[in-house]
């Protein structure tokens, strides 16, 4: 059976309330925000070095670390995944090319 992002979350939330000597997520989370974002943007790097190397397996292994370490992330900060899903929902109305028009210009 493959897990899917939402029933990943939901493992999270209950291994981050296990003691940070018990539990990864837990021990994360405990560190706080920067520690969180720190690992998130490790797990950024490899992942672009295997896509860069051509390495699917390790493209695979790192891109699970990544969206891992993304759920970590927002869950330290208190947001949803359910936000995100919403965000992504509102972004897919309409196809990327016109809602990255539709961008304020800076």
């Amino acid at each position: 059976m493959t897990l899917s992002i939402e029933a990943l979350d939901a493992r999270l939330a209950e291994r981050a309330k296990a003691s940070p000597d018990q539990s990864y997520t837990a021990k994360l989370i405990a560190r706080g925000t920067a520690k969180c974002a720190q690992k998130l943007g490790e797990e950024a790097v490899e992942t672009v070095i295997a896509a860069m190397s051509g390495d699917r397996g390790e493209l695979v292994k790192e891109s699970a670390d990544l969206v891992y370490h993304l759920l970590v992330l927002l869950r330290s900060q208190g947001v949803a995944l359910s936000e995100v899903s919403d965000e992504l929902d509102r972004r897919t109305a309409q196809s990327g090319l016109a809602e990255k028009a539709a961008r304020p210009r800076d």
